[in-house]
């Protein structure tokens, strides 16, 4: 006859039993009838720039796949944290995600304080792509080489003005960093994101920019910009003939990236088939992104977490190193 104590942790190994699998096939339930409404991507950039022309054919492959409208909403202002503090205070459902980029890592070192803890209130659910940034002039200014464009700031101190997707950008820090390696002084013009940067360089109210590959290769073809140098440590296939920075500038890398966020404690089951969803809409736009210049990544949300650590260690020692302080 068994003891007292004996029934009950067979009892307990019993209900564990059946425990355990009610669990599984709860969350697999969960995973299954998910998305049940539309999904959101929030864009923290104006319309037209590189994370909102990801975001939109993302979204479109998502739609497909999962039966379900996906909607991209732009929260353009204060360097991405308005679009951020928005997602990362939405309910924690799978259906508000947020569109990230080098402006994530970054924020944390440039800004004295935050509305949100990019570690306690987002998931990272995984990264989408990498692109070299494109050093860019207007067409009107007899510049045709990094070489050139560092002899003409230094011709015209303080005269010549860079502009930038915002304050912390990719886009900001590489423009910042080109002047200290060059050690020539340049004015920063920050917009709320590439495509109305991209705009103003056109226009002419700034002299140029640093943008990234996708929106600037059109109007490079277009031959509303040019297309001095590219950021990455070498060439591209896309743009054969134009030399990296770093053939002037030794050292010198600035490469954009996306990636996709959540708000935080999404329950696991859907996080994975977003994860999963999303990555087998990548792969259908991996030749797309391509021919544009961009690199797909794609991977477990692991895999997102190791990057974007490095990635925050990275600029922290680059906004120190040129000094920028935390506003």
């Amino acid at each position: 006859m068994l003891s007292d104590g004996a029934v009950s942790r067979a009892v307990r190994a019993v209900a564990g039993g059946v425990i355990l699998p009610a669990c599984l096939v709860a969350g697999t339930a969960i995973a299954q009838s998910y998305p049940a409404r539309p999904i959101r991507i929030i864009v923290p950039f104006a319309a037209g720039g590189p994370n909102d022309i990801l975001a939109r054919a993302l979204g479109a492959k998502l739609s497909e796949r999962l039966g379900q409208q996906v909607i991209v909403d732009n929260r353009a202002g204060g360097g991405t944290v308005i679009g951020t503090e928005i997602a990362a205070r939405s309910p924690a459902d799978g259906y508000t995600l947020l569109m990230a980029s080098t402006s994530h890592a970054v924020n944390p070192t440039l800004r004295r304080s935050l509305p949100y803890d990019p570690h306690k209130d987002l998931d990272l659910v995984l990264l989408l792509a990498k692109a070299p940034n494109l050093a860019v002039v207007h067409p009107s200014l007899p510049v045709r080489s990094v070489k050139q464009l560092i002899a003409l700031a230094k011709s015209r101190p303080g005269e010549i003005t860079y502009g930038s997707g915002g304050i912390g950008a990719s886009t900001h820090l590489a423009g910042a960093l080109l002047g200290s390696m060059a050690k020539v002084k340049m004015i920063h013009v920050p917009f709320k994101g590439g495509a109305p940067a991209t705009v103003a360089l056109i226009s002419g109210e700034t002299t140029w920019m640093f943008g990234t590959f996708p929106p600037t290769i059109p109007h490079a073809r277009a031959g509303r910009v040019r297309v001095v140098a590219t950021g990455g440590l070498k060439r591209s296939p896309v743009l054969p003939d134009v030399p990296p920075v770093a053939d002037t500038l030794p050292g010198f890398e600035s490469v954009g990236w996306w990636g996709m966020m959540a708000p935080a404690g999404i329950p696991g089951p859907i996080l994975k088939r977003i994860n999963t969803e999303i990555n087998a809409a990548l792969n259908g736009l991996r030749e797309q992104f391509l021919r544009d210049g961009t690199e797909v990544v794609g991977g477990p949300p692991a895999d997102f977490e190791k990057f974007f650590s490095a990635e925050m260690a990275t600029w922290a020692k680059v906004i120190k190193d040129l000094g920028i302080q935390p506003n």
